[in-house]
């Protein structure tokens, strides 16, 4: 009998009499003991005496899609800002949507205490709200440099979140919250567009064009602060960073590979892969991750089972719409090469990017008809998923399951070592 998450449950199954499989996942690693203390002690490490007789502070934290531990890095943060002199107004809270569809204020308590929400300002970012944001240049790679015009204006700004494997960022964290979280839709889309670059990998830091591009975004913005958890695969935390962002990367890029990288001996025929449950399956937009890290250990020709709940739909007006009337995954290569990226079609475009070279079935809470309106192959469980992706590999097949895909690495044993360098050009 085999588990693996789904939404707020797990999915058991079985796999055919005499047939085995490689569970993949990272060594297990515990929990810090005191996480509470883990982030004070990562906050004892600032001089904060360079920001003492700050006016206003900004906070980017990220949204209902990231399980950031919230209730135990803000409060210890908090209060060293109020420490500073800072008035319970003068602290911004700002929720990082990036592209997603901007949180309305009922569910700011999915990501924060009611505590918090009581007594500081708490805001939600849009993308879209062109008067909302500032204008600060661009980078090196041309991106336009659009950033939250309230972040813009304080005196300290500050990013919250984790560090954590990017199918083409390479590792979240850093400044990204902020970078990406708190740009524009022109930003975002010329930033994610050098997802297309060969070096544009999953694990990929030093010379990854997309992930360097968020540092410059970072720079010009001039974010002061980061802290930022690793967490386990049970979502707890194991270390807690606190820095300059640029510095705190690079103490942080080995420590999450640590927790998240596994060695795979060969490609497998078949993957059975979810996203690691709620929050990471809360949408196609997050599981189409597990997709992008499952299908780089299965074989040309093989299957993934993508196994993700998906309360949310598809998780984008724009990649839903964009879909409408498209019929197979060669046009939707087709389209987005024609028309050139865009955030949201972009989710599409992986899919069939994947879908291209391995047999991908989904296994999702959605109705049929709207899975295959985007191009989605349904299947009314997870054991009749298995049996159809069986019935076309042949006898023994070598299988895989990947119960926290998109916060796991797999490294083909073959391939060459991922890069664990951190500075651009080294």
């Amino acid at each position: 009998m085999f588990s693996v998450p789904y939404g707020t449950k797990q999915l058991d199954f079985d796999l055919p009499d005499g047939m085995t499989a490689q569970v993949v996942v990272p060594p297990e690693t515990p929990a810090a003991p005191d996480p509470t203390g883990v982030v004070e002690a990562a906050l004892d490490c600032v001089d904060w005496g360079d920001w003492r007789g700050a006016r206003a502070a900004a906070i980017a934290i990220n949204d209902k899609t990231r399980p950031v531990p919230h209730a135990y890095l803000l409060p210890p943060l908090l209060r060293r800002l109020e420490g500073l002199g800072l008035a319970p107004d003068a602290i911004q809270l700002i929720i990082a949507t990036g592209a997603h569809s901007p949180m309305p204020p009922e569910e700011y308590s999915r990501v924060m205490p009611a505590d918090i929400l009581a007594r500081y300002p708490v805001l939600c970012h849009d993308s879209d709200d062109r008067a909302g944001l500032q204008y600060r240049g661009q980078t090196r790679r041309g991106t336009p440099i659009w950033v939250n015009g309230h972040f813009a204006a304080a005196d300290l700004r500050i990013v919250v979140g984790d560090i954590e494997p990017h199918q083409f960022q390479g590792f979240s964290g850093g400044v990204k919250s902020a970078a990406i979280g708190l740009a524009g839709r022109d930003t975002i889309n010329h930033n994610h567009a050098l997802m297309t670059d060969p070096r544009a990998q999953l694990g990929r830091y030093a010379d990854n064009p997309a992930r360097q591009d968020v540092e410059d975004i970072g720079q010009a913005i001039g974010v002061h602060l980061a802290l930022n958890a690793i967490l386990n695969g049970q979502k707890d935390i194991v270390h807690v960073l606190a820095g300059e962002p640029r510095a705190l990367m690079e103490a942080g890029v080995p420590l999450s590979r640590a927790v998240c990288q596994v060695t795979v001996a060969a490609p497998f025929d078949l993957v059975i892969a979810s996203p690691g449950g709620h929050p990471k399956d809360i949408n196609v937009y997050q599981a189409q991750k597990a997709l992008a890290h499952a299908s780089l250990v299965t074989r040309d020709a093989g299957a993934v089972i993508v196994a993700a709940a998906c309360p949310e739909g598809a998780g984008s007006r724009g990649y839903e719409s964009w879909t409408t009337g498209l019929r197979s995954h060669p046009e939707v290569t087709a389209r987005f090469e024609r028309e050139g990226f865009r955030v949201g079609p972009h989710k599409a475009y992986l899919i069939a990017r994947d879908a291209s070279r391995v047999r991908v079935f989904w296994v999702t809470d959605m109705a049929p008809d709207h899975m295959r309106a985007l191009l989605l192959d349904p299947a009314v469980s997870l054991e009749a998923a298995i049996e159809h992706a069986l019935s076309d590999l042949p006898t023994g097949a070598r299988v895989g399951i990947m119960p926290q895909a998109s916060s796991t690495i797999p490294h083909l044993a073959d391939q060459p070592a991922m890069n664990h360098q951190v500075h651009e050009g080294t």
